[in-house]
C-alpha cells in the first residue's frame, strides 16, 4: 500500500482504522485494538479511540500473533471476544448486529461471518475456542480454527470488500464516498 493502511482518510474525513472502531463498538463498548507496525503513528492518526490499545511487539511473524496478543490481553472471566479486522470499511450493520444478537442469545457458540463454503471475520469466539486460537502461527488467522469448529454462519454484507492494495482502495473508496454522499 505504500503506507499504514489503518491510517488511510476516509472521504468526509476520519480513518480506515476509526471506522472500524465504529464498527466494534456495534458489537461491544469495549473495543479494543491490536497494533504492531506504525504504532504509534496509527494511534495519533486515528480519529477515534479505543477503550484499550494492545501493542504487539511481534507483528512482523504474522497476522496470529495479533490474535494472541489480544487474546492474552483479555480478562480470564471473559466468555469470548469479537475479532473484526480494520480492512474491512464496507460491513453491513445489520449483519453486525445479527452477529451481536446471536453471540448474545447463545455465547458458548462460534459465530462467524459467511464467506460462501467458509466462514471468517468478523467473528464471535467463544473462550472454548481460544487454546486453538493461541497455538496459531505466522500469517493463519481465526478462520481456520472457524473453520474447523462447526462455526454457524452469520450474512454479514460486505466481507468480501477489504483493502488489500491500492486498487482495493480506490474501489472501496469510492463506494464510501457514495454512501456519504
Amino acid at each position: 500500500m505504500g503506507c499504514y493502511k489503518q491510517a488511510l482518510k476516509l472521504p468526509g474525513g476520519g480513518s480506515l482504522l476509526g471506522h472500524a472502531i465504529g464498527q466494534a463498538r456495534q458489537l461491544s463498548a469495549q473495543t479494543w485494538v491490536v497494533a504492531g507496525a506504525g504504532f504509534p503513528l496509527v494511534r495519533f492518526r486515528c480519529n477515534r479511540q479505543p477503550a484499550r490499545w494492545v501493542v504487539n511487539e511481534r507483528w512482523r511473524e504474522g497476522l496470529s500473533t495479533s490474535l494472541i496478543a489480544g487474546l492474552q490481553a483479555l480478562s480470564p472471566a471473559a466468555l469470548g471476544v469479537f475479532v473484526l479486522l480494520a480492512d474491512q470499511p464496507l460491513l453491513d450493520t445489520e449483519g453486525l448486529r445479527r452477529l451481536s444478537a446471536n453471540a448474545r442469545r447463545k455465547p458458548e457458540v462460534p459465530w462467524a461471518a459467511s464467506y460462501g463454503k467458509r466462514v471468517g471475520v468478523p467473528a464471535w469466539i467463544p473462550k472454548s475456542l481460544w487454546g486453538d486460537l493461541l497455538l496459531l502461527k505466522g500469517d493463519a488467522g481465526a478462520g481456520v480454527v472457524l473453520n474447523r469448529a462447526g462455526t454457524r454462519p452469520v450474512e454479514i454484507a460486505g466481507v468480501q470488500q477489504d483493502v488489500d492494495t491500492p486498487q482495493d482502495w480506490q474501489q472501496v473508496r469510492g463506494q464510501l464516498a457514495e454512501q456519504a454522499g
